[in-house]
């Protein structure tokens, strides 16, 4: 099957399995697969011109903002989790965050914490909410339309505002996982990458936003950048994890093309310091055998995110390339790219691998089938981007 009919594929499959259509099923959403699907769909469209994928990304837009934007169904609460009017949260759908989507609901304040249960139950994350605030920007800017910017925007301050927090000694810091409603802290650590990802979304929000004289004064996230960027600061971003280093990877091709089109010049040590910690970090996930691992002992969602990351490199390399100019220490990131340049391959590996059908009968794809299907095609869409 050619690449652009199994993309195709796969995309359809996973609409009709969780029922992004509505009508008779119910629909199955996921806040971090479906900031993956919207991103899909849109890169479907741009590739094959096709407006229906447009509207079916606009479609689950609208869906997971009336599902994961609103209580759960065996929630004794009901209606926007913002406690908006229905009119009100029809107009600001994510202003008070987005659920998770787990299984099971949250934990309420005053329950025991189990570690093992929490990762099946409700509440929000910080970097979830970062991805649907990157996806939420890409409709504005395949469409026009600067409301999905400005609900990105909403988001941006929500999340910074409930998430974040000032320690005794006035540092920042951030919880990594909050209720529904975002009254209290049900994960008080923080994730490594968060800060990160908020700083950079944050900064695509405000690019886009600047295009849209109609965005309100109070939508600003000077402040927010201001505070991720101090956060960002005092983290060490060395991983092994897959999942993280794509992270890293993607995070710096969007932080290439920002210092390119915003004139970002000094963020040049920013990105020369997340393909050093990519660099470092492929190498070291290497050293762990996990891809010789056999299927029930892998997470292909997991390494997805480092095939998808991996997939920047050579678009990192044109931009460098075309607009040298733009960047302090040129020479650095150029080296930094061709050595992970020999790290290529490990996309098709792990594709390939989870493209075979006996690996796809294992219970770690199929017990997480959409996460898996979705960033499969995310990844294999990125080969050509």
């Amino acid at each position: 099957m050619q690449k652009l009919a199994l993309i195709e594929t796969i995309m359809t499959d996973f609409s009709r399995r969780t029922c992004v259509a509505g009508g008779a099923c119910t629909p199955v959403r996921y806040l971090w697969t479906d900031a993956f699907a919207v991103c899909n769909f849109l890169a479907l469209f741009h590739q094959t011109g096709r407006e229906s994928y447009k509207e079916k990304a606009l479609q689950l837009v609208d869906q997971v903002h009336h599902v994961l934007g609103k209580h759960r169904s065996d929630d004794a609460r009901s209606g926007w989790i913002s406690g908006l009017s229905e009119a009100e949260g029809e107009a600001h759908p994510a202003i008070c965050g987005l659920r998770i989507g787990k299984k099971s609901n949250e934990r309420k304040e005053n329950e025991h914490y189990d570690e093992k249960l929490e990762w099946e139950q409700d509440g929000q994350y910080f970097h979830y909410l970062s991805k649907w605030m990157h996806a939420l920007n890409l409709v504005t800017e395949a469409t026009g339309d600067s409301r999905y910017n400005h609900w990105a925007l909403e988001l941006a301050r929500t999340a910074y505002n409930n998430f974040t927090y000032a320690t005794p000694t006035n540092a920042r810091r951030m919880y990594w996982k909050m209720s529904i409603d975002l009254s209290y802290p049900l994960v008080s650590s923080m994730g490594q990458h968060d800060p990160l990802d908020g700083y950079i979304t944050c900064l695509e929000l405000r690019k886009t936003a600047a295009k849209y004289p109609n965005t309100p004064d109070e939508l600003h996230v000077d402040t927010q950048i201001t505070g991720l960027s101090q956060m960002t600061q005092a983290i060490n971003w060395d991983t092994d994890d897959p999942l993280g280093i794509g992270g890293l990877l993607s995070d710096a091709c969007i932080l290439t093309e920002l210092i390119i089109s915003d004139n970002m010049g000094y963020l040049s040590d920013m990105l020369a310091k997340l393909l050093t910690h990519s660099l470092k970090g492929v190498d070291t996930f290497l050293h762990t055998d996990t891809l010789k691992h056999p299927p029930q002992y892998r997470l292909a969602f997991r390494e997805f995110g480092l095939s998808i990351g991996l997939h920047g490199v050579k678009k990192m390399q044109t931009l460098l390339s075309e607009h040298a100019v733009h960047f302090t220490n040129h020479t650095f990131l150029q080296s930094q790219l061709k050595a992970l340049e020999a790290y290529l391959p490990l996309c098709d590996f792990i594709e390939n691998f989870w493209l075979e059908t006996e690996n796809q009968k294992s219970s770690t794809w199929l017990d997480h089938l959409d996460i898996n299907s979705v960033m499969l095609a995310a990844s294999l869409i990125r080969r050509d981007i």
